[in-house]
């Protein structure tokens, strides 16, 4: 799986590098249901009583428009829903030096494996950035199911445990001290269980699948797996004060990250994914291109292979541009983390460009010194750049 992880680095990414993570954002779309109505009226040489029904046929809906009913309830979550769950949820089994060691803990494994986002985790307030630690560890786990050394053991009833794990979690029965931790976390913050139950679905996905037959596929895939962690992470991340942009906005800008990010893994690990026989691209736009699931595996960059990926690189900078407009709407302490992974991983696709969109035999890479070129920018953009002044936008 070309798996990434929103808005907290990246598992799969911080197991080779310091690479970030993601956030989310779509645009929506809404379908009208039509309907149509039959009729049978009685003959009027018969007794019989007249019969009506109606047939209501609904338009079949899209990933977007499923995914965004998501969406929808984790910002619902926001304002009343927020102090409601915080009288509601059960309380955390640990407290006192146990909880400490287990956010401590947590914190190690954030600083080991994704250095850079763990630095700007730093700027956050205790109980925030403690939280994201343990958001980032549960979701690094969960990928490394079926990413992991033991990855080719894991079958589909080892998914139903760790989603009934989950369930135990969210009750407040964890069952090690990194599961104490966001059981901890989801007492605290407005987390809904959804993403996190959604994310293991992708882990699912990837063992039953290694085609998408279009993007509508894919973007689903791309939700589960990474779109997941940015409806994750908003609620500890928090909205600005001052913003004036609705719940639902932000939340929709936190899956766009996500969706750019994991569509930048996918375009990047092209060659290695297709090693292991996986095509992580639409079916349909590789033929209308003149291209087949042969050409990605004998590797050959032609002028079709480099139109193709022009198409694809311009679709991920449209999310990610998406998503950069709800970062300036988050708390002032959470925006600089988020807008220095969103300017790093956008440079993937820069690299991808400058090796002649050959992502089969070349890796494409951010260096390090644009890395650390990058950290002021994002840095004085986040000071500079507020949240919106006008209701509702972004």
């Amino acid at each position: 799986m070309s798996g990434s992880i929103v808005w907290v680095a990246t598992p799969k990414e911080a197991s080779r590098s310091s690479g970030f993570n993601q956030f989310v954002g779509v645009t929506r779309r809404w379908w009208r249901s039509s309907s149509a109505g039959w009729s049978c009226a009685r003959s009027a040489s018969t007794a019989r009583r007249s019969v009506s029904a109606s047939l209501v046929v609904t338009p079949p809906r899209s990933s977007e428009e499923l995914v965004y009913d998501v969406v929808l309830r984790q910002a619902a979550l926001v304002g009343d829903a927020r102090r409601k769950r915080a009288v509601e949820a059960p309380p955390a089994p640990l407290r006192g030096d146990l909880l400490d060691a287990a956010y401590e803990r947590c914190g190690e494994v954030c600083a080991e494996y994704a250095k850079t986002f763990y630095l700007g985790t730093m700027l956050m307030t205790p109980e925030r950035r403690r939280a994201i630690w343990a958001i980032y560890v549960w979701c690094r786990r969960t990928d490394e199911l079926v990413d992991g050394p033991n990855a080719s053991h894991i079958t589909p009833t080892a998914l139903d445990r760790w989603s009934n794990r989950l369930e135990d979690l969210f009750a407040g029965r964890p069952y090690d001290m990194y599961d104490a931790a966001l059981s901890d976390t989801v007492s605290k913050f407005p987390v809904d269980m959804q993403p996190f139950k959604d994310m293991v679905e992708g882990m699912r996905m990837d063992l039953r699948k290694s085609r998408y037959k279009n993007f509508d596929e894919l973007y689903l895939y791309c939700y589960y797996v990474a779109g997941t962690v940015g409806l994750m992470s908003v609620p500890v991340m928090g909205i600005a004060p001052d913003s004036k942009a609705s719940a639902e906005s932000v939340y929709g800008a936190a899956l766009a990250l996500g969706i750019a990010n994991q569509l930048t893994n996918i375009l990047r690990d092209v060659g290695e994914d297709s090693r292991r026989g996986r095509v992580y691209l639409p079916q349909d736009e590789l033929a209308q291109a003149g291209l087949s699931d042969d050409d990605v595996f004998e590797g050959r960059v032609t002028d079709k292979w480099r139109t193709f990926m022009k198409g694809q690189i311009t679709r991920a900078r449209m999310f990610f541009d998406e998503a950069e407009k709800g970062i300036y709407e988050l708390n002032s302490a959470s925006r600089w983390p988020v807008l220095a992974s969103l300017l790093l991983y956008r440079q993937i696709l820069d690299a991808i460009e400058a090796n002649d969109y050959n992502n089969f035999t070349k890796r494409a890479y951010v260096g390090k010194a644009k890395k650390l070129a990058s950290l002021p920018i994002a840095y004085a953009k986040a000071v500079i750049v507020g949240p919106s002044k006008f209701a509702g936008t972004l």
